[in-house]
């Protein structure tokens, strides 16, 4: 069976806090994203995709699922039930729902996964992933990082996004030979702070003369949590260089699977999903930190927002922005359609394949979906 005729690879690469602007390709000249910008001009990039929730927890269980929060049942970042230890226990939240890669586990691709979790239970293998590098929690330093190798967890000295890559990139090594199709999730803590001493010098430094005229430096918000990085100019101006070198050096890794794949005469038979888990404030709206960075929470469109590229040489347009609604609960739906998979529990499901906007066919209707976010108490419907 050729390449091209047989069920493509896949690779999707899921960021930390990224906000819908900070790419170049989403038209931020002070942001260095050379790779992210490549990938939009080989796919198409959307700039209406939006989480279900504004924190990450949540919003992952959407992507994964294609449910709501109040469908699969986590609503906010997992405190605890992501180890057992002290007087923690694991929990897997998500016990008895389908993820999309439970159907791609059936269909016969080997799946795994490198990077954060978040969604219970972090130390098992669990939603039909075989290769599991995973972090202990949800976020931490970028060195000293607490992560899970073959079932055991131990501490990560080196920089947590290049580590990241590299188990992905390890998985592609053990795998790309078979003839089995291969899926693979890339799930980074970046940009996610800390952001202060924690990202490459070299990175940061080349930030020094950047205005950051794209992070308003606005009065903070009334509802600002009292957590939120506040201070002089000086310290905002290193909070935003750490933010912005995280993003590049992110950025960098995701370079390094491209090359990859083109290296290996892989890119052709492989589809790419780029996507944030939630968006992200610095300072927009006089805010640092996203849905949570506020209280009561906030559903502010730099939140809700997320930055989405999706690349498949030969399967979907090339170079295109498109500016339909869509979300995350839409992906597995899309990912169904196009691999001819059936959808488990439809009527749970409540977004819609967007598989023929990325041919270009036009979907009636697609101006008026709805985009619709839960958080606590706090509820947000977005349409056109």
């Amino acid at each position: 069976m050729s390449r091209r005729t047989r069920s493509p690879n896949i690779v999707v690469v899921v960021t930390d806090d990224q906000g819908p602007w900070a790419m170049g390709c989403a038209g931020n000249p002070e942001i260095r994203t050379p790779n992210l910008d490549r990938l939009a001009a080989t796919g198409v990039r959307f700039e209406n995709y939006f989480c279900t929730s504004p924190v990450c927890s949540p919003a992952r269980a959407s992507l994964l699922t294609g449910r709501i929060p109040s469908s699969h049942g986590i609503h906010d970042w997992l405190r605890g039930g992501n180890m057992s230890h002290e007087h923690d226990r694991a929990i897997e939240y998500l016990a008895g729902i389908k993820g999309y890669t439970d159907l791609l586990a059936e269909a016969g691709y080997v799946c795994g996964l490198s990077g954060k979790w978040h969604m219970g239970d972090s130390l098992r293998p669990q939603k039909g992933f075989g290769h599991w590098f995973a972090h202990q929690t949800g976020g931490s330093n970028y060195h000293d990082a607490p992560l899970i190798r073959d079932g055991v967890p131990y501490t990560e000295p080196r920089y947590l996004t290049d580590v990241i890559t590299d188990g992905g990139l390890e998985f592609l090594e053990q795998r790309h030979r078979e003839d089995r199709p291969w899926y693979l999730s890339v799930h980074y803590t970046a940009p996610h702070s800390p952001w202060v001493n924690q990202h490459p010098q070299e990175i940061v430094d080349s930030y020094d003369a950047c205005p950051f005229a794209s992070c308003p430096d606005a009065e903070p918000h009334p509802w600002q949590i009292a957590s939120a990085p506040r201070g002089s100019a000086e310290k905002r101006r290193e909070i935003l260089k750490g933010y912005f070198a995280a993003v590049t050096a992110m950025d960098a890794n995701v370079g390094r699977i491209i090359d990859w794949l083109e290296g290996n005469d892989r890119r052709e038979d492989t589809i790419i999903f780029f996507v944030s888990d939630n968006g992200m404030n610095m300072g927009h709206h006089g805010v640092f930190g996203k849905g949570n960075g506020t209280f009561p929470m906030n559903m502010y469109e730099e939140s809700v927002k997320v930055p989405a590229i999706l690349s498949a040489p030969g399967r979907c347009r090339e170079g295109v922005v498109e500016r339909g609604l869509c979300s995350h609960y839409d992906f597995l739906p899309t990912l169904c359609e196009h691999l001819g998979l059936p959808l488990p529990e439809p009527a749970k499901l409540p977004g819609r394949s967007f598989a023929p906007l990325l041919r270009g066919e036009g979907m009636p209707g697609r101006d008026e979906v709805i985009a619709f976010e839960e958080y606590g108490p706090v509820r947000m419907i977005r349409d056109r």
